[in-house]
């Protein structure tokens, strides 16, 4: 490679893991006030495949198209006007979303006040896990339904990238926490501050959950899981609908229950990056990483993750 080239995964059309392909690249400048950041890991999220699949964010991108947005790295450059960081910081980020990032790549460039510092106590494996999958539990918990001590909080999905944080920042926010996943995971998501562990493919959740004050539904319309979490919402209470939307069979639902809706789509947001790597640092919030994989070994990780059945994330390790 040279100084103008990097590594990077490519698509030039959607379709299967197939299309993605390992290549050499232009290497991207920064331009004033944006950072060029060396990527060491990159997180691998449901809207990578989706996206891939020409779904998801597909309508918003253009071919060909370098897939990606969480990263972890080093600053490598800053641009004119640059001035809360420089070069060596280690920083971690989920830049331009839902526009392309390219954070399947050795080097990626973004403005630089959407990225933030890493936390200290992990690496960049685990920092590259966090972005897109902790913004959007923080953005739910926090931003949106506003959680408080005492509330009860039902996370569906409960086991996977989104969920597993959403259980820990539940729990840290003060909330009682009930958990949806396959019993092989109770006792992992009890570790990770679980009150009630329900597996959903042995009992329905709104048989045995009692009333909640907030749904953050990582699911959707799969087996009407959405609109059967109105019958367990109290009124007035709130369900986070995130993986497609509020349904018009959601709102129906809702609205004869006189319980709230909302729709999510995680942004960018380094201040809250910044609350996140304390978290983490101080031992409230953990990440999972299930498995890393080479850049050669993407099409490999996405046939992974579109089994819907790892616990927590999949990174793919750039550096290595």
């Amino acid at each position: 490679m040279s100084e103008h080239t990097m590594r990077a995964v490519t698509i030039s059309e959607w379709g299967g893991p197939e299309v993605l392909s390992v290549g050499e690249v232009a290497r991207p400048e920064p331009l004033p006030t944006e950072v060029l950041v060396r990527v060491h890991a990159a997180g691998i999220n449901p809207v990578d495949w989706k996206t891939r699949a020409g779904q998801g964010m597909a309508g918003l991108q253009t071919l060909p198209l370098i897939l990606g947005w969480d990263v972890s790295g080093v600053v490598e450059e800053v641009g004119f006007g640059v001035t809360t960081l420089a070069p060596g910081d280690e920083v971690y980020a989920m830049p331009w979303f839902p526009r392309p990032a390219g954070g399947y790549a050795e080097f990626v460039t973004a403005p630089s006040r959407q990225f933030a510092r890493k936390p200290a106590s992990i690496g960049h494996t685990e920092a590259a896990a966090l972005p897109l999958a902790a913004l959007t539990a923080w953005q739910a918990l926090v931003d949106t339904a506003e959680v408080k001590a005492g509330q009860r909080v039902l996370v569906h999905a409960a086991a996977g990238g989104v969920g597993h944080l959403a259980v820990q920042l539940a729990k840290h926010l003060g909330a009682e926490v009930i958990a949806t996943a396959r019993e092989p995971r109770h006792a992992w998501l009890g570790e990770l501050g679980a009150d009630e562990t329900i597996d959903y493919t042995r009992q329905r959740f709104e048989d045995v959950t009692g009333e909640v004050d907030v749904v953050i539904d990582l699911i959707g319309g799969l087996d009407a899981t959405d609109v059967r979490s109105v019958a367990v919402t109290r009124a007035g209470g709130l369900v986070v609908s995130i993986p497609s939307g509020v349904s018009e069979e959601l709102a129906a639902a809702a609205g004869q229950a006189g319980v709230r809706t909302s729709p999510l789509l995680v942004e960018p947001d380094a201040a809250a990056l910044t609350t996140i790597a304390g978290l983490v640092d101080s031992g409230a919030v953990r990440v999972e990483v299930e498995r890393t994989f080479a850049l050669e070994q993407v099409a490999e990780a996405h046939r992974l993750g579109e089994t819907n059945r790892t616990r927590g994330k999949l990174v793919l390790d750039v550096a290595r």
